[in-house]
């Protein structure tokens, strides 16, 4: 992941790679450094959200997470379907998968104050889903994302 170019990177390489995820920090250090500078991050991203392979879910939620935190030119309207995707699966009960999950949302919600609030309603909504893992997933993101560290450095008044 740290040797290969970005922009010759294709999707069919980065499914070969994601299907050969066994562990968390693979997955997590392709995202990171290599998957999110290609041309297919984004639509990547959400197809991995709905995937059923424990890895390839988990890459697409800690893609939408490392987006969240590095494109700094995405319009708030490319987070709007991960944020859908968050609250179709946060009631995902494996381990790797849910802190994924939970963990996209909380990145969503601190880019800027329009995210945040929409992210904290996403959580209210997943809280209400029932079932642990979602409510871990919700109640976990509402600490930090209405805590007030996030709030100040958004510029809310709440």
């Amino acid at each position: 992941v740290f040797l290969e170019e970005p922009k010759l990177v294709g999707g069919e390489q980065m499914e070969a790679w994601a299907a050969q995820f066994d562990s968390w920090a693979l997955c997590d250090g392709a995202c990171i450094h290599l998957f999110r500078r290609t041309a297919q991050a984004w639509d990547k991203a959400l197809e991995w959200c709905g995937r059923e392979d424990e890895y390839v879910k988990r890459a697409g939620f800690a893609l939408a997470a490392t987006l969240a935190v590095n494109d700094k030119a995405a319009p708030d309207e490319r987070f709007l379907p991960l944020l859908e995707a968050v609250e179709r699966e946060a009631g995902d009960s494996r381990n790797l998968v849910k802190k994924a999950v939970n963990w996209a949302l909380r990145q969503i919600g601190k880019r800027n104050l329009g995210l945040n609030s929409q992210a904290i309603a996403a959580a209210h909504r997943i809280a209400s889903q029932g079932g642990a893992a979602a409510r871990w997933v919700a109640h976990d993101a509402l600490r930090e994302l209405t805590g007030r560290a996030v709030q100040e450095r958004l510029g809310s008044r709440r």
